[in-house]
């Protein structure tokens, strides 16, 4: 499609329109051409083939992830860096979202652009087959357009779990249109159809001898490009968004878990790493800067202490949050965390990690290295999983999508059905196996029955009147989930626990459509949070 402009008609806006020079016309080249772009099998190969990789650098590289694990309480800074001292304020502060505002928009406008730019191409390859061609083979020409569905879908999945609008596209529709903003729950629901298109076409026969993907498109081990595998990747993301969009429990509730469950039981058997850093194009973004210094990111205590039992997170929990003092040694059975009852045996078992299973995964900083902030937030602690790629000049195997998550996905599901046998096998998969703490399986047969351990039960969890006791079967799954997911992908504390309802009261839930995108549609720019609609109840800790 060419924007044609009549040179004789914008000059009269200079010269006059009595001064008649003779109308021609030129092309614009700098508008669009999408026939001129995808004029080639190759080309539209390339585009679609390159969309995970664009969708990983936006939700990476962004300047909100670190404000919303403040949000998440999965890391505390008290820096003005990228609002991570306004994400983390207590009371919370709503999302400001006015001209000259901090930007809101890096991952809408690259989230947006990539779904569209997408659909563009499934549609330019569309009318490639029509005229006769193909990308290599029937197959290859499958193979392209379920990945155009899946890279679609999960651009609009992510947009569906960040903002509480968006526009929705798909293949067919006009260029040239511009969608009307729809509700984060239907973007969500418009996510599963092209993920179920993406899903649908891979499981054609005549799909089958396109795959495997080729290794650049999602920049992991080869096994990731099976066709098996990839199958269950798009199941996972899937059952990911599906539990993810919700913003309240009483959302949370209403999930089709049982969808969640069939997908997460067919999604991925391993963890997700792409190669990041280097001429790789995979970005790190934010995720290694935390590493500079504990002024960048340190563990608050007021989930993470849960692991603790020696009465020094009991301690802390019956303080007001003004007078929580996050200096406190976790002493805990957990082997994720140092060992040791003092806190140089702590600094001395914990270790430099080389890879995503080092452990402990929780470090213990030496004295010299602690920092000031709010004493809520601030802790002995940093979680140094991913320290190693950072140290290899932010080169390294990176974490997208971890099987934990998928497996606790099938937990929650499983829990939520009243199949606490089922849940408990997939919580002690990390529980057990990781952490080495006292096995589920066999000993939780309901909702309400405490996990083992006694005295040295982990989680032990905050209560109504300021004490802790030990957590159920369901604070068993979020402790889990939290241990092995931090860092792992965008908002993962934030986007899980909108839907427990575990948020610090007037945590926004969401964020608005951001201004820059507001302006251009001529309507009004709005905030959320607290006082502006959108914000977190006073959750299930009483926090």
């Amino acid at each position: 499609m060419k924007a044609i402009l009549t040179f004789g008609a914008a000059a009269a806006l200079l010269l006059g329109a009595g001064c008649d020079r003779g109308a021609f016309t030129v092309e614009d080249l700098t508008d669009p051409d999408i026939t001129r772009v995808f004029a080639t099998g190759a080309s539209i190969e390339a585009t679609i083939g390159a969309g995970f990789q664009t969708v990983h650098n936006a939700m990476s590289n962004t300047n909100d992830q670190p404000g919303v694990e403040a949000f998440g309480l999965e890391s505390y800074s008290s820096l003005n860096n990228f609002n991570l001292g306004t994400r983390s304020a207590i009371p919370r502060l709503p999302i400001n979202n006015v001209v000259g505002a901090p930007s809101i928009f890096s991952e809408y406008t690259a989230l947006a652009k990539e779904a569209r730019l997408i659909v563009n191409a499934m549609d330019a390859l569309d009318a490639l087959i029509k005229g006769g061609k193909t990308i290599g083979t029937p197959a290859k020409d499958l193979r392209a357009r379920s990945f155009g569905f899946f890279v679609a879908g999960i651009s609009e999945g992510w947009l569906a779990l960040m903002y509480d609008s968006a526009a929705i596209v798909t293949p067919g529709m006009d260029p040239q249109a511009i969608p009307p903003l729809a509700g984060a729950q239907d973007v969500a629901k418009a996510a599963i159809v092209l993920l179920d298109s993406a899903l649908a076409i891979a499981n054609l026969p005549a799909a089958a001898s396109g795959f495997p993907l080729e290794a650049a498109w999602l920049s992991s081990a080869p096994s990731f490009g099976s066709l098996d595998s990839y199958k269950r990747l798009i199941r996972s993301y899937r059952a990911r968004i599906r539990a993810g969009v919700t913003r309240t429990p009483a959302q949370a509730a209403a999930v089709d878990w049982a969808k969640v469950v069939d997908d997460a039981e067919n999604g991925i058997q391993a963890n997700l790493m792409v190669n990041s850093g280097g001429s790789t194009g995979w970005n790190t973004g934010m995720e290694t800067q935390r590493y500079q210094d504990p002024t960048w990111s340190q563990m608050s205590m007021m989930f993470m202490g849960m692991a603790d039992v020696s009465g020094n997170y009991a301690t802390f929990i019956a303080q007001d949050y003004q007078h929580r003092n996050g200096f406190f040694l976790v002493v805990t059975p957990d082997q994720r965390w140092p060992q040791g009852t003092t806190r140089p045996a702590q600094n001395t078992a914990s270790i430099q990690a080389t890879n995503d299973k080092s452990k402990p995964y929780i470090e213990n900083r030496p004295l010299a290295n602690d920092v000031t902030g709010d004493p809520w937030g601030v802790s002995y602690y940093t979680y140094s999983r991913w320290r190693y790629i950072r140290q290899n000049s932010n080169t390294g195997l990176f974490p997208v999508f971890m099987k934990a998550e998928n497996d606790l996905l099938a937990a929650e599901g499983y829990l939520r059905a009243g199949n606490f046998a089922a849940a408990a096998a997939k919580i002690d998969l990390t529980r057990v196996a990781v952490g080495g703490l006292p096995a589920l399986t066999g000993v939780i047969t309901n909702a309400t029955q405490v996990v083992p351990g006694g005295a040295s039960c982990v989680p032990q969890v905050p209560q109504a009147n300021g004490t802790v006791a030990c957590g159920n079967l369901m604070e068993a799954l979020k402790y889990e989930k939290r241990m092995e997911t931090t860092y792992t992908g965008f908002g993962r504390f934030w986007i899980d626990s909108r839907g427990w309802g575990d948020l610090i009261e007037g945590t926004p839930l969401e964020f608005p459509v951001p201004y820059q995108e507001m302006q251009v549609r001529l309507e009004k720019p709005y905030l959320l949070g607290p006082g502006f609609g959108s914000a977190a109840a006073k959750g299930v800790y009483g926090f």
